[in-house]
């Protein structure tokens, strides 16, 4: 492998690497706080349709990011191995996103078709764009240090993509939806902007995404003007079975997978359901649902300078498994003590688990590239791009589980979209909220204890091969 490059990376190359995640989390956010109360309460999808969508999606995407992963292994650009799609797929990708959100006027069937047809379409945009994404920080450097401050970049306008995404996105739907576009005139540039009393939230959430797609078309752009890869990997042009039991073989790797999996239905499940909690468990209008989400994004990112802080001081691993059993505490804590309505008590107890959930976060991602070094300082043999393709079918494995689960969930307890909820209706919102995601994110502490790449075992690892 090529390291005559020096491994340190600038400020300006880690804002840009930060970017292409803040693009990312256009389509991780919406999927995470926004698409499933869209599909229910503004497209009209019955949630359990809308738990079969989101199930059936996630086999395609058992062949789709296995094999975006053997793509970005096989073939290199004049750019680069990575780089390359983030100019390419950039404005497909945007498209996608603003498809996927916007509401035909159609029958009930021909609308879940259409539904099926735009989450597939944004789906494969999504795999086609993360997978060389989350592989390009094994190419730009192979400093533990910088790999963690560069996902700490990543994370932190990652979270600040999803502030945008939870505190405008709900907001400007709204206030679109309420403009009287009837009376627009392009001679005058005028408008009568008028407060119905049931906004037009097809409209304003087209508008609001499709916002955010061309902010996430930009940012990819930026990204790969910013970057650039150093390091050149040897890759295995293995049959992808044999690189599979490569992978088995890797344990570290299969912890990571396993983290990843029981994290992101934990996680999924509770940001899915955040905003059905802030509109019928609080009882909010539009501005409390976006503060709400908001809170719980302005946690995430304060988590990541924290954990970068604390890393510094403290075993990264240790923090990992320590801060998912935590996450059961507060969960079981703000069940107990918040009741409907009990707004000054929901709001600080929801920024305090968000922020012991995710102060881990740039541990975990850096951890994926070093199990790969593990990997291929145990066999001598390298299975990169396979290996970023499975965490990210992990990652949308755990959304489509989680995805269902509310959907299955809502139905049982017996959701309304846009009514009053009955008692069982809010109990299951509350659980929802806290319980049941505490339940995963406790497997993904144990399962963390047994993770042993410290950053001193990273050191062994390094020199056996001589990076």
């Amino acid at each position: 492998m090529n390291t005559t490059k020096s491994n340190k990376l600038s400020v300006l190359e880690k804002i840009g690497f930060g970017s292409g995640d803040a693009a990312v989390n256009v389509v991780i956010s919406s999927f995470f706080l926004i698409i499933t109360i869209f599909y229910t309460d503004v497209f009209g999808i019955k949630p359990k349709d809308m738990a079969l969508l989101f199930l059936l999606i996630r086999f395609m995407d058992a062949v789709a990011d296995p094999v975006m992963g053997l793509i970005t292994d096989r073939f290199k650009f004049k750019g680069g191995r990575y780089r390359p799609y983030f100019l390419f797929l950039s404005v497909p990708f945007g498209i996608a996103v603003y498809l996927t959100f916007t509401t035909p006027d159609l029958a009930y069937a021909s609308k879940l078709v259409y539904a099926y047809c735009t989450y597939i379409l944004v789906n494969l945009m999504f795999t086609a764009v993360t997978i060389p994404y989350i592989s390009i920080i094994s190419v730009i450097t192979s400093d533990p240090q910088e790999k963690l401050s560069a996902n700490g970049y990543r994370l932190f306008f990652a979270k600040v993509a999803a502030l945008l995404v939870s505190s405008v996105v709900p907001v400007m739907a709204e206030a679109v939806g309420k403009i009287d576009w009837s009376t627009f005139s392009i001679q005058n540039m005028t408008f009568v902007y008028e407060v119905f009393e049931k906004p037009n939230m097809a409209l304003g959430y087209q508008v609001a995404m499709g916002v955010m797609a061309v902010m996430a078309t930009l940012l990819f752009i930026f990204c790969y003007f910013t970057t650039e890869e150093r390091i050149e990997h040897v890759t295995d042009k293995r049959p992808i079975l044999e690189q599979l039991k490569l992978l088995i073989q890797n344990r570290q790797w299969l912890i990571l997978w396993g983290s990843c999996l029981s994290g992101t239905v934990g996680y999924a499940i509770r940001t899915a359901v955040a905003m059905y909690y802030a509109k019928y468990y609080l009882g909010g209008d539009g501005g409390v649902q976006s503060s709400f989400l908001a809170t719980g994004v302005i946690a995430s990112i304060i988590a990541m300078p924290l954990s970068t802080f604390i890393t510094k001081r403290f075993c990264k691993v240790k923090l990992f498994w320590i801060s998912q059993l935590a996450v059961g505490v507060v969960s079981v804590l703000m069940f107990a003590v918040v009741r409907p309505g009990n707004i000054s008590l929901a709001y600080p107890l929801y920024f305090i688990l968000m922020l012991v959930v995710d102060v881990h976060a740039p541990v975990f991602w850096s951890a994926i590239a070093e199990a790969v070094d593990y990997g291929q300082a145990e066999t001598g043999k390298r299975v990169s791009g396979l290996a970023f393709g499975g965490i990210s079918f992990a990652q949308k494995a755990g959304m489509g589980i989680a995805g269902a689960a509310v959907g299955l969930l809502l139905d049982a307890f017996g959701y309304v979209p846009n009514a009053v909820q009955s008692k069982t209706s809010l109990l299951g919102l509350t659980l929802m909220l806290t319980l049941i995601p505490a339940f995963f994110h406790i497997i993904n502490g144990f399962l963390i204890m047994r993770y042993k790449i410290t950053d001193k075992y990273y050191e062994v690892i390094r020199a056996k091969l001589n990076i």
